[in-house]
C-alpha cells in the first residue's frame, strides 16, 4: 500500500515530465517560427499545388415584371501553355490557321502579328501566354473550336481563367437602390442588404504553380463546384421607374437644382414601385450618387401640416370649419414673426381652407392655441403617428427622424408654432410618404418594402408579404376630415396646376427654406429652398402614393407646385394611363356613344364589353388588337395589324391601348382631351424616327 510520501513523489515525477515535454514543444515551435523561418518560407515558395477558392455566380436582381436589373456575367481570359505535352505534334501544323481565326474573329490585329507572337512565346516555352483578355461567353465557345485550341488543356494548351463582372442592363435606373456589395466597403441598397442570399456558396479548384509564380488551374473542372446565389425579385416597376427618373432629371436641369428624389408606393401593400435619386455632379450633370429618399433627413415644411391637423382633430381640439384670422399674413410668437407666403394674408378663413392655401399663420395659431398650455401633448400625439420612428427598411441608410419635445435642450417658446408648420423637426422623404400613404389607406400604416421575393432557380423560397406597422394611426372620423382637405389642395388650393379631367389627385405642397449651417436661414447669399409635393391618386380610390422632393432650385422659381408638382403629375399620368384597373370601366371609356362607331382595342377587352352591353356579333376573344365597327346593337370585327417601324393607326382606341402600342414602338406620346383617340398628329404608316413624338387628340 502506497504511503502519502510515495504518492507525493509520483506526482512530482509526473510534473517534471510534463514540464520537460512542454519546454521541448515550445523550443521546437521557436525553432520553426524564428530560427528556421527562412527555411520554411522557402519551402512554401516551392509548393506547386494549392486548393484555391472559386467565386460562385452571384444571383440576379429582377424588377417586379421580370426585367433584369442586375446580373453577373462571366468574363474570360484565355491563355496558352506553349510548353504543353504533345503540343509539338500540332503546333507547326496549326499555328497559321489559329492566327488567321484570331485575326478574323476579333479584328484587332493581323494574322501575321498573332503568328509572330505565338512563335516567339513558343521559343521561350511560355507556359502562361495571354492569348486574349476579356472574352465573352459567346466568343469563348467559338475559340474552343479553333485549330490547336480545340484539343483542350493538355494537348492544345488552352487555359481559361474565369472572372465575374456585375452588369446593370438598365445602367443608371434605380442604381442607388439596387446598390452594391464589395468586401471592405460599406454595403448599400438591395445588393448590400441581401448579399448573403445573392452571393451563393464558393467552390474549390486545384491550381498548379508555374514559372514566374503564376497559378493556373490543374484541371478543367472544379473539385468542389460552386453553388450560384439566389435571385432577388424587387418591387420596382421598370417602366414607371424610367418615367420617374426622366422627369426628375428634366426638372432638376430646368431649375438648376442641387438634388431631388421621387418615390412611388403602392397604397395597400407598401411596395415601392419606383424610386429615383439624382444629385448634381457638374454643370447640368446629374447622377444617382446618394439615396436622398431614405437618407436625406430635413425639415419637411408644409407637408408636415397634415400631421398637425391630424393631431388637432384626433384630440378633439379643432374642426375643419373653425374660423381663423390670418392677421394680414403676419403673426408674432415671443420675439419672432411668422409670415404667410401670400402678401397680406387671407383674411378670416376656415381651417380647411387654411390647409388648402397652406397658410402658416392660420395653422400655427390653431396648434398654438390648442397646445400652448401643454405642448408635450402635441409632441406625444405626433409621436403616436410613428413619425419619430425608423421604418426598419430592407436596405440600409435610413435617416433617423427627429420629433423633439419640451424636454429637448433646443426647445424654446417659438418651437411649438414653428414645429406645427414643419420646422424644428426632421424627416426623410420616404418617412413623410409613409405617413401620407397611411391616410390614403384609411389609417393603415404600411412598411415600405423594396423586395417581394427570393428565388432559387426560378422557385420562390421566401416571400415578403405586406407588413402593417399600425392598423390605425388615427380614428376613421379624423381620416374623413383630412381626405377632402387633401383633395382641396389640388381642386382649389396651392396645386391647381395638377388638376386634370381624368382622375383626382389628393396631396400637399411644401416649400421649406433650407438652413445653411451656422448661418441658419438668414445666411449670406441667396436663400435656399426645398420644394416638395406628396399625395396619392386616384383620390376617390387610392392605389398609389407618391412624393417628389427637389432641393435648392436656383433659377428664381422655388414653389412646390411648379418645381415638384410637374414630376408628380407626369408619373401619375403614366401610371393611370397604363393601369386599366384604376380607370373607369364604363362603355364611354371605349367610345360607345349613340350612333355608329368604330372602336379599336384589345380583343379580350372588347369581348367583355360586348358581353356587358348585350351587343351581337362575333366576339374577338384571343386576338391582340381588333377594330370593331358598331352599328346600333350589332358589331363587325376585324384583326388590326401593327407593323414594325411604322406609325400605327390608334384612332378609335382608348388612351391605355393607344399609349401601350405607341410607346412599345419607341414613340413619345402627348395627350390632349379625354375619351378615345380621334386624331393623331403623325399619319399612320409613316416611318418611325428616333425620339418621334405623336400628339393624340381625345374626345
Amino acid at each position: 500500500m502506497e504511503t502519502p510520501k510515495d504518492i507525493l513523489w509520483r506526482l512530482r515525477l509526473i510534473y517534471i515530465v510534463v514540464v520537460f515535454f512542454g519546454l521541448l514543444i515550445l523550443g521546437r515551435a521557436f525553432s520553426i517560427g524564428i530560427v528556421n523561418r527562412e527555411f520554411w518560407l522557402a519551402k512554401k515558395e516551392h509548393q506547386t499545388i494549392r486548393l484555391n477558392t472559386i467565386e460562385a455566380i452571384r444571383g440576379n436582381v429582377f424588377s417586379s415584371d421580370g426585367s433584369l436589373l442586375a446580373t453577373s456575367l462571366p468574363i474570360y481570359n484565355v491563355y496558352m501553355d506553349l510548353k504543353a505535352e504533345n503540343l509539338d505534334k500540332i503546333f507547326d501544323k496549326g499555328v497559321d490557321s489559329l492566327s488567321m481565326m484570331m485575326a478574323k474573329t476579333f479584328g484587332d490585329r493581323s494574322a501575321a502579328s498573332y503568328k509572330s507572337d505565338l512563335r516567339r512565346e513558343r521559343r521561350k516555352k511560355n507556359r502562361y501566354y495571354l492569348l486574349r483578355r476579356d472574352v465573352r461567353h459567346s466568343e469563348l465557345k467559338i475559340m474552343r473550336k479553333f485549330p490547336i485550341l480545340r484539343y483542350g488543356r493538355f494537348r492544345g494548351g488552352m487555359l481559361v481563367e474565369t472572372r465575374l463582372r456585375r452588369e446593370m442592363p438598365f445602367r443608371h435606373l434605380a442604381l442607388r437602390t439596387l446598390g452594391r456589395y464589395q468586401e471592405g466597403v460599406n454595403a448599400i441598397g438591395i445588393e448590400g442588404a441581401f448579399n448573403e442570399s445573392l452571393k451563393g456558396v464558393r467552390g474549390k479548384q486545384l491550381e498548379q504553380k508555374i514559372s514566374g509564380g503564376t497559378w493556373i488551374p490543374l484541371n478543367d473542372g472544379a473539385e468542389v463546384e460552386p453553388k450560384e446565389g439566389n435571385d432577388i425579385v424587387s418591387t420596382i416597376d421598370i417602366e414607371i421607374q424610367d418615367v420617374a427618373e426622366a422627369e426628375l432629371m428634366r426638372q432638376l436641369r430646368k431649375h438648376n437644382a442641387e438634388n431631388g428624389c421621387v418615390v412611388l408606393m403602392e397604397v395597400e401593400t407598401g411596395y415601392i414601385r419606383a424610386i429615383a435619386n439624382l444629385g448634381r455632379t457638374g454643370d447640368s450633370t446629374y447622377a444617382e450618387n446618394y439615396n436622398y429618399a431614405i437618407g436625406a433627413g430635413s425639415e419637411p415644411g408644409s407637408t408636415f401640416k397634415l400631421a398637425s391637423l391630424m393631431a388637432l382633430f384626433e384630440d378633439g381640439l379643432a374642426k375643419p370649419t373653425d374660423m381663423i384670422n390670418t392677421h394680414g399674413g403676419k403673426v408674432n410668437y415671443k420675439n419672432r414673426t411668422m409670415n404667410d407666403s401670400h402678401e397680406g394674408g387671407y383674411g378670416v378663413i376656415p381651417l380647411s381652407k387654411a390647409f388648402e392655401l397652406s397658410s402658416n399663420t392660420a395653422i400655427s395659431q390653431a396648434v398654438y392655441q390648442a397646445y400652448r398650455a401643454n405642448p408635450k401633448k402635441f409632441t406625444d400625439r405626433i409621436r403616436a403617428f410613428h413619425l419619430d420612428e425608423l421604418l426598419g427598411l430592407q436596405i440600409s441608410g435610413e435617416s433617423q427622424p427627429i420629433i423633439k419635445d419640451p424636454s429637448s435642450k433646443t426647445w424654446s417658446g417659438t418651437s411649438l408654432p414653428w414645429m406645427s408648420i414643419g420646422y424644428e423637426c426632421r424627416m426623410a422623404p420616404i418617412q413623410i410618404l409613409s405617413f401620407y400613404n397611411a391616410v390614403a389607406n384609411n389609417g393603415r400604416f404600411m412598411k415600405p418594402q423594396f423586395v417581394e421575393e427570393i428565388r432559387y432557380r426560378g422557385q420562390a423560397i421566401r416571400r415578403f408579404d405586406p407588413v402593417v406597422i399600425d392598423p390605425a394611426i388615427c380614428s376613421p372620423a379624423t381620416i374623413a376630415k383630412l381626405k377632402p382637405m387633401l383633395e382641396g389642395v389640388v381642386e382649389r388650393g396651392t396645386a391647381t396646376n395638377l388638376k386634370n379631367p381624368y382622375y383626382k389627385i389628393a396631396g400637399k405642397t411644401g416649400t421649406a427654406q433650407i438652413a445653411s449651417g451656422k448661418d441658419g436661414y438668414g445666411g449670406k447669399g441667396a436663400k435656399k429652398y426645398q420644394a416638395s409635393f406628396v399625395g396619392y391618386f386616384p383620390a376617390d380610390n387610392p392605389k398609389y402614393s407618391c412624393i417628389v422632393v427637389v432641393s435648392a432650385p436656383s433659377n428664381s422659381v422655388y414653389y412646390a407646385n411648379l418645381v415638384a408638382g410637374p414630376v408628380f403629375k407626369e408619373v401619375a399620368d403614366k401610371v393611370y394611363a397604363q393601369n386599366i384597373e384604376i380607370q373607369e370601366k364604363t362603355p364611354t371609356l371605349l367610345g360607345l356613344n349613340t350612333g355608329n362607331q368604330i372602336v379599336t382595342g384589345s380583343g379580350d377587352d372588347l369581348a367583355v364589353m360586348m358581353q356587358k352591353t348585350g351587343m351581337k356579333g362575333t366576339q374577338p376573344v384571343g386576338e391582340e388588337w381588333v377594330q370593331m365597327r358598331i352599328e346600333g346593337n350589332h358589331s363587325v370585327s376585324q384583326l388590326k395589324k401593327i407593323s414594325e417601324n411604322q406609325v400605327p393607326d390608334v384612332r378609335g382606341m382608348g388612351l391605355k391601348d393607344a399609349m401601350y402600342i405607341l410607346e412599345n414602338q419607341g414613340m413619345r406620346v402627348r395627350i390632349i382631351g379625354k375619351g378615345i383617340v380621334r386624331t393623331q398628329s403623325i399619319p399612320a404608316g409613316s416611318v418611325i424616327q428616333k425620339n418621334m413624338e405623336v400628339v393624340l387628340e381625345l374626345t
